[in-house]
């Protein structure tokens, strides 16, 4: 069963997901990371967070970097794993960010593992 983009259904299913992944064996950068991002949407924003590897719903007070970008960028970034996507939004505009940037470039160098990439595959399957 697919489910909406962002939805809480989609987010419990992720969890379930990610849980059942494992050690995902994410490099120090990355778990590090605590960027809050804002998704435009035309039936209203959702607030995301990356915290130790892993997108959750809401946001971080203490997330040094904030992000806003629309609906189907962050699809192709959170579900399809394109980073480039979100680097090439960001050099033409399409996508805000504010505080500290280094670490956005520090984690859009980085190649997912083989365990990312799984999980990656697996959350597409389940997105609507």
């Amino acid at each position: 069963m697919r489910l909406p983009f962002l939805s809480a259904e989609w987010f419990a299913k992720v969890d379930e997901l990610v849980a059942a992944a494992g050690d995902l064996q994410l490099p120090p950068e990355i778990m590090k990371a605590e960027i809050n991002a804002t998704v435009q949407r035309d039936s209203g924003d959702v607030a995301v967070y990356l915290k130790n590897g892993v997108f959750k719903q809401g946001h971080l007070p203490s997330a040094p970097t904030s992000l806003t970008l629309k609906e189907d960028l962050a699809r192709k970034i959170f579900v399809e794993g394109d980073n480039v996507a979100g680097a090439q939004a960001f050099m033409a505009g399409e996508m805000q960010a504010e505080g500290d940037l280094a670490t956005l470039v520090q984690i859009s160098t980085i190649e997912p593992t083989a365990k990312q990439k799984q999980l990656t595959k697996q959350i597409a399957e389940i997105t609507a």
